[in-house]
């Protein structure tokens, strides 16, 4: 028994009860109903509608006025003038879709009601599996989506022959299905218009038994097992799909099932299993808790058994979704990561750049999954090829943006009509400093050189041409908006347009600062450079209000909503660096009241705003108030198979989630590794092996009684490493002892690659096991 495994004793009955698989490009949800069985299936790229380009020729020259009016108190006229010479046209974009939905029914004639039912999702394998008995036959079913094959795979078997009698529909709302001989369907169809052609072909191999198709029906009776083989594509990618989707299928038929089985396990724990996590308290009963079904193991917690497994199953669920909706090759997670099973999704499911993509995305380096960082980054390639064309027709500037939502076609124009979201030009700022981040920890030059610098060098430009200095002469960003809130003038005034919201001026200082030190460690030279100095100098610094708090804007403003869901402007303490304990103290104490203000007034209502929380007080170091908002989204922000809850579903809070977790256990911002920085009571033992730190480590990190046991770090790249020391710590590099430090002191030690940092305390000297 382990917490990596997801299991009920009935199965699902609602979708987000069921069971994810996928490989990045295809997935499915199973829902493990023994005679009438569901799987829902998704293809990445089936996304309604085709490119456009949307972007309002009206917006350039009417943004002198609009800025006019916004220096001069009027955000109202200044919304106004907006609506009318900056939307987009058309004003939203086309949603992500389902691909469609595989119905089987099985024949139940002498066989009764099931019984001994188990359905698990295995985390480590990423199989699902399914059995129960019925009329005297065991019945079993495993699937899973491979990636080295790019099948969806569900087999059927049970323990006496000739016992499966069923019967397979493919179908989908829009699209048509035909069959192909007798163990085939071609599922074909259109995503609108100018949209994507799609085509999924299904067949099912048997042993023993007999297949006939009609429609779009497959009938099997008499089989001793029978396998369903899965492959899909569109001419996204593709252009001949049928021949693509069956050289998959026949690639896949010829290996078998059982070599086909065992490449995707390998692959996946390839992955999975870089990560090992334990939290231990006394009152603990692993055993008993990992025997229960996961619903019930939920429903406890939320009545009070605070079960460390629980939270060890969230954060290893979460590093599963990330593998599974995000691999090399594929698109990036989007708002559901991979699964959907609508037409017409909330938010279309589409790709948010103001938190949640991001979001998504906050695991991927220190959990030890930076390959699935890679399609975030081919993402903003594509990005930057629309988004110049939008920072040129309306903003009248050089480099590219990107605005608060996006598609499969990487559109980066103004979206919707909701003003308090959508005049919002700094999605490509965030998006590339996932870049920095991923050259931060696995230290690759060439990466920095070829691909982060030219891409953040280009956000850097639009910021440079797009801001204005303001009435006091600050250099800020206008039109821009607090993603979502809104604010009220001394005059009474209030908007949610604005000049110079806190979190743009956080986020450009950061990228400017990013591209400067980008350019000492290639040792080049850019004609940038000074200007990227210049304007730092200029940017408004971070103000603190009069009630003690962070302030969301250049100037201090009355907040009709104190409790609302973002919380943008405590983006310079996490995913930034800007506010630390030690180096802003007096930010560090307005950032607190900040969230506790929120907080008291309702703050943290949605997944991903608990899991944004959640990093705040890590960052702050407040263990007990990181654990409370953790125990407070598995309570109010979880389905009964975990996934995150927004409501609806919305994935960022499980890779919200499980980003937080390492952040409690063990940070490397600021120039500083700290290990179990945020430590909470309710976790007095336990170790975690694998987290990674910026600057090229996996670490590995032993604890007992709250303490520090031991720590390992295995160094990936030549550097030096600033480590927060204790006074009863000893450190090795190698075989060289390092100089013992005060309590609280920070040593530097200097490392190769191949090195290995192994720090114990004195009167524990437990060792990683």
């Amino acid at each position: 028994m382990n917490n990596t495994t997801l299991r009920y004793k009935k199965p699902a009955q609602e979708w987000v009860e069921a069971f994810p698989i996928g490989n990045g490009k295809l997935g499915a949800m199973v829902f493990g109903r023994p005679f009438e069985e569901r799987i829902q299936l998704n293809e990445e790229s089936v996304w309604h509608g085709g490119p456009l380009q949307r972007d309002n020729v009206e917006a350039l020259p009417n943004l002198p006025e609009i800025r006019r009016l916004l220096f001069a108190g009027q955000p109202d006229e200044a919304e106004k003038l907006a609506f009318q010479t900056m939307i987009s046209t058309p004003e939203d974009l086309g949603p992500y879709q389902t691909l469609g939905e595989l119905a089987i029914q099985f024949d139940r004639e002498d066989q009764g009601e099931p019984s001994d039912y188990v359905r698990e999702l295995d985390l480590a394998t990423g199989v699902v599996s399914v059995h129960y008995e019925a009329g005297g036959v065991r019945f079993r079913r495993d699937s899973f989506a491979s990636g080295p094959d790019g099948v969806i795979v569900y087999r059927l078997s049970a323990d006496r022959q000739r016992r499966l009698f069923f019967t397979s529909t493919l179908s989908r709302e829009e699209g048509t299905v035909s069959p192909l001989g007798s163990d085939t369907l071609v599922l074909q169809g259109q995503c609108g218009p100018e949209g994507v052609q799609y085509a999924a072909v299904l067949r099912i191999v048997c042993e023993g038994g007999r297949l006939s198709a009609e429609g779009n029906t497959i009938m099997i009776s008499d089989a001793d097992t029978a396998t369903i083989y899965i492959a899909a594509a569109t001419t996204f990618r593709e252009a001949d799909l049928l021949a693509v989707s069956e050289q998959k299928l026949n690639a896949a038929i010829a290996k078998g099932f059982e070599e086909v089985r065992r490449s995707h396990i390998a692959e996946h724990r390839g992955l999975f299993d870089r990560v090992a996590l334990e939290l231990r308290k006394a009152g603990d009963h692993p055993a008993e808790h990992e025997s229960l079904p996961t619903d019930e193991r939920l429903a406890r917690f939320r009545n009070g058994d605070r079960e460390s497994g629980l939270i060890e199953l969230f954060f290893h669920f979460g590093r599963y979704l990330l593998l599974s909706s995000s691999r090399r090759g594929s698109l990036p997670a989007n708002l559901q990561g991979i699964w959907n099973d609508s037409m017409t999704p909330p938010w279309e499911s589409d790709f948010h750049t103001n938190i949640n993509i991001q979001m998504n995305y906050w695991p991927a380096e220190v959990t030890n999954l930076a390959e699935c960082h890679e399609p975030l980054f081919d993402y903003i390639d594509q990005l930057r090829v629309n988004g110049r064309r939008t920072a040129q027709a309306m903003y009248g500037a050089r480099g590219f943006c990107v605005h608060h939502t996006s598609n499969l076609w990487a559109d980066a124009s103004i979206t919707s009509r909701w003003l308090p979201a959508m005049f919002w030009p700094m999605g490509g700022a965030w998006l590339t400093l996932h870049m920095w981040e991923h050259y931060l920890y696995g230290g690759d030059i060439a990466f920095l050189r070829d691909r982060a610098y030219p891409a953040m060098r280009e956000s850097a430009l639009f910021f440079l041409d797009f801001m204005v200095q303001d009435p006091q002469g600050r250099w800020v960003t206008a039109p821009s908006v607090s993603p979502e809130n809104s604010y009220r003038l001394p005059n009474g005034n209030e908007g949610a347009l604005c000049a110079g919201p806190s979190m743009d001026t956080q986020m450009i200082r950061m990228l400017f600062e990013a591209c400067l030190t980008a350019l000492e460690l290639l040792e080049e030279s850019d004609e940038i450079a000074s200007e990227l100095r210049e304007r730092l100098a200029g940017m408004p610094e971070q103000g603190i209000a009069s009630n003690g708090t962070l302030m969301e804007w250049a100037d201090e403003y009355e907040e009709p909503e104190p409790g609302h869901r973002h919380i943008s402007h405590l983006f310079a303490l996490h995913p930034a660096d800007q506010i630390t304990l030690e180096g802003t103290p007096a930010l560090a104490a307005a950032a607190r009241k900040t969230l506790e203000r929120r907080l008291s007034h309702g703050g943290g209502h949605t997944g991903w705003s608990r899991a944004w929380i959640i990093h705040f007080w890590a960052r702050l170091h407040d263990g007990e108030e990181a654990y409370a908002n953790l125990a407070g989204l598995l309570d109010k922000s979880v389905h009964p198979n975990l996934f995150g809850d927004h409501p609806p579903f919305q994935i960022d809070a499980n890779f919200g989630g499980t980003s937080a977790v390492a952040e409690m256990l063990l940070q490397s911002h600021a120039g500083i590794i700290e290990l179990l920085p945020a430590l909470p009571m309710a976790w007095p033992d336990g170790r975690v092996a694998g987290l990674r730190v910026r600057g090229g480590a996996e670490t590995d990190i032993a604890w007992s009684e709250g303490q520090l046991s031991s720590a390992e770090l295995r160094v990936t790249r030549d550097g030096a490493f600033r480590i927060r020391t204790a006074a009863n710590w000893s450190i090795r590099c190698n075989d060289s002892v390092v100089s013992p430090s005060s309590d609280g002191s920070i040593v530097q030690v200097s490392v190769r690659a191949g090195d290995r940092i192994t720090i114990h305390a004195h009167e524990l000297n437990i060792n990683l096991t």
